[in-house]
C-alpha cells in the first residue's frame, strides 16, 4: 500500500490526467444518454427518421431496398471493427518494443521523458479502449443482423395487417436499429477519445487539453451541428 502511495505521489500528473480523461471519458457517455431523452439531438433524432423508415418499408410488398439499405450499414460497422483488431496488434507490437518507441519521440518538443513502465501503461490504456471498442462494434453488427431478420418476418400488405400490428413492428425494427447505432457510436466516440490519449505520450497536460476537446467536439456534433439542424427541420416540414 505504501509503494502504491509512494507511486502516485510520485506520477501525480498522470494519476490526475488519467482520472480527468475517465471522468470526461464516461462523464460524456452517460451525460449525452441523458440529455438525448430530454432534447433533440442526432440520436434522438434520427431514430424518428428510422421510425418512419420502417413504416414505409411495411407497406412495400419488395423490401429489397431496405435489406441494402442495412447491409451497408453492416459494412460500416464491420469496417471499424476489422480495423479495431488491426489498430491492436499494431499496439501488441508496440509494446514489444516500448524502448525504441520512447527513444524516437523523446526528442519532440514539449515531451516529458517517461520510464518503459509508464509508457506501458499508457499503451495498455490504449489497447482497453480499443478493446471496448471492438465489442461495441461487433454487437452493432449483431444487431444489424437481427434489424435484417426482423424485416424479413414482417408482415406483407397482402396479409393486411393492422394498423396496431404495424405500429407494434416498425417500432420494434426502429428501436434495434437504434440500438444498433447507438453501440456503433459508442464504438466511434472511443476512437475519438483515443486519439486524446495519444497526447499522453506527450506529457499530461496535452492529454487532458486533448480529452476536453474531445468532449467539445462530440457535444457540439451531436447536439448543435448543423446536421442536426437540417435533421429538423426537414423532420418538421413533412
Amino acid at each position: 500500500m505504501e509503494k502504491m502511495l509512494l507511486l502516485i505521489e510520485s506520477n501525480w500528473a498522470n494519476a490526475l490526467a488519467l482520472g480527468w480523461f475517465l471522468l470526461c471519458f464516461r462523464g460524456y457517455m452517460y451525460y449525452a444518454t441523458y440529455k438525448s431523452h430530454r432534447t433533440p439531438c442526432l440520436v434522438s433524432m434520427l431514430h424518428l427518421y428510422r421510425t418512419e423508415w420502417m413504416q414505409r418499408m411495411l407497406s412495400r410488398e419488395v423490401r429489397i431496398a431496405d435489406t441494402t439499405a442495412i447491409a451497408n450499414l453492416e459494412r460500416s460497422v464491420a469496417f471499424f471493427a476489422s480495423t479495431t483488431i488491426l489498430v491492436l496488434a499494431g499496439l501488441m507490437t508496440v509494446m514489444s518494443s516500448t524502448e525504441k518507441a520512447i527513444n524516437l519521440v523523446e526528442d519532440l518538443p514539449f515531451v516529458v521523458v517517461a520510464t518503459k513502465q509508464e509508457w506501458e501503461l499508457k499503451l495498455l490504456v490504449l489497447v482497453v479502449l480499443f478493446i471496448y471498442a471492438f465489442f461495441k462494434f461487433t454487437w452493432s453488427l449483431r444487431q444489424y443482423g437481427f434489424v435484417s431478420v426482423m424485416i424479413g418476418g414482417a408482415p406483407l400488405p397482402a396479409e393486411n395487417p393492422s394498423a396496431a400490428q404495424l405500429k407494434a413492428h416498425a417500432e420494434r425494427i426502429a428501436k434495434m436499429a437504434s440500438m444498433a447505432a447507438h453501440n456503433f457510436n459508442l464504438g466511434l466516440r472511443t476512437y475519438y477519445f483515443s486519439i486524446a490519449v495519444l497526447g499522453w505520450f506527450i506529457n499530461p497536460w496535452v492529454f487532458m487539453l486533448l480529452a476536453f476537446t474531445v468532449v467539445v467536439v462530440l457535444y457540439r456534433r451531436e447536439f448543435t451541428s448543423s446536421t442536426l439542424k437540417t435533421l429538423m427541420m426537414s423532420s418538421g416540414s413533412d
